[in-house]
């Protein structure tokens, strides 16, 4: 994964065009410097699974 794929990726999660997102282990860290730099940052939230995927799901509410 790339940077634009990543950002492609965290556009349909938040328009809905998708519910969930699942980043596998070896994507995380280009996953994540992409995601941090956007302004709606908290209102994404990323749940870790067993073997270090991440499924990331799109809220309304930013989280505290």
């Amino acid at each position: 994964m790339d940077e634009k794929l990543a950002a492609k990726l965290l556009d349909e999660l938040r328009n809905g065009t998708v519910s969930e997102l699942l980043v596998k282990k070896e994507d995380f860290l280009t996953f994540r410097s992409v995601l941090v730099k956007q302004n709606d940052f908290k209102h994404f939230r990323g749940i870790a699974q067993r073997g270090g995927d991440v499924i990331y799901h799109y809220q309304e509410k930013p989280r505290s």
